[in-house]
């Protein structure tokens, strides 16, 4: 009896071992090679200008932020003003706003050091270069916003607005957005998002691609990239779940894939059903109450892991070039 006990635990630690290694199959020395991020740090600028002298210190912003500037009057003080007292009384009806004149001093209070986040983006980043060498990585900003958005991007730069970082207690916030929002709302949030984007800027979900089953194993596809390029965060930050969403999912996960099958909502081309399962609110509502949101990008981020591991000679390129969804639902052999 005692040999047998010793045989299974035996197995089981080989089992394990084999896991791992297959999940670890993408690690990578990020040492070598690296790519080193440096933010620019325009919040900063911005929130030490002069608010006597704006002109002139408008104008040195200008003049260093010559690609993001434009996008930030226009985005964010809402003017295509060109004139350069124009510019300049909006930016002083933002910074004398008294609404956020302490969110303003928090926010440079809580990233005036913002170098582990750099740190984990560079990581992130090297990763990014050594499987997709031939993707022109973006300039990386960050900004305030005014509570007005949390990613601002374009063809050349993704910048984080600090202000919606500040903490899911922070007092403001709960004026000016829903309660379940609150918890990405995180400074420890900040470097996943910002490569969660990066990723979702890569990547462009075919057009022609309208089931369920192809929003879930794309957006599957990118988590799956997410969790393989910062190993490091646990796989409920990875998802942007608190411990007991995460915990909830686990327990329920046949259920969940039960209902998705019983209620024929896979192949349904039902925009309406479909934002059901992938967007951000406070309850996956197809599924239950009890919930969290976002469940068909979890449960496809489940599949691509299972089919993954079942196919460990399809590279990360093969994967994300792959579309025929179906066919990887198949394959994936998932059963929860």
């Amino acid at each position: 009896m005692k040999k047998i006990n010793v045989l299974i635990l035996l197995l089981a630690a080989l089992n394990l071992l084999s896991s791992c290694s297959n999940n670890n199959r993408f690690k990578i020395d990020t040492d070598k090679n690296r790519v080193t991020v440096k933010i620019h740090r325009f919040d900063k600028d911005l929130l030490t200008l002069d608010t006597t002298n704006l002109k002139a210190g408008v104008k040195k912003l200008y003049s260093k932020y010559p690609d993001f500037l434009p996008e930030f009057v226009y985005n964010v003080l809402d003017t295509t003003a060109a004139d350069t007292n124009a510019v300049s009384h909006e930016f002083y009806k933002f910074l004398t706003d008294k609404t956020f004149t302490q969110v303003n001093k928090k926010t440079l209070q809580t990233f005036d050091d913002v170098s582990d986040i750099e740190k984990k983006i560079s990581d992130a980043f090297t990763y990014i270069h050594f499987y997709f060498p031939e993707v022109k990585l973006p300039e990386i900003y960050f900004y305030v916003s005014g509570f007005n958005r949390a990613i601002m991007m374009n063809d050349k730069f993704i910048a984080v607005g600090t202000d919606l970082y500040l903490g899911s207690d922070y007092p403001a916030y709960k004026d000016y957005t829903y309660e379940y929002m609150l918890f990405n709302m995180r400074r420890e949030c900040v470097a996943t998002d910002l490569v969660s984007a990066t990723l979702f800027r890569m990547f462009v979900m075919d057009s022609s691609e309208y089931r369920l089953l192809d929003n879930m194993l794309f957006r599957g596809k990118v988590m799956y990239l997410l969790s393989v390029f910062m190993p490091d965060e646990k796989p409920q930050d990875i998802m942007g779940y608190s411990e007991e969403q995460w915990k909830w999912t686990k327990k329920y996960e046949k259920e969940i894939w039960a209902t998705v099958i019983d209620q024929k909502h896979l192949f349904s081309t039902d925009l309406q059903l479909i934002r059901k399962y992938m967007n951000d609110a406070p309850f996956t509502a197809p599924v239950s109450q009890e919930s969290p949101g976002r469940l068909g990008t979890w449960l496809g981020w489940q599949i691509v892991e299972s089919y993954m591991n079942k196919n460990p000679k399809v590279s990360l390129t093969d994967l994300m070039k792959d579309s025929n969804y179906q066919k990887m639902l198949e394959e994936s052999g998932y059963r929860p």
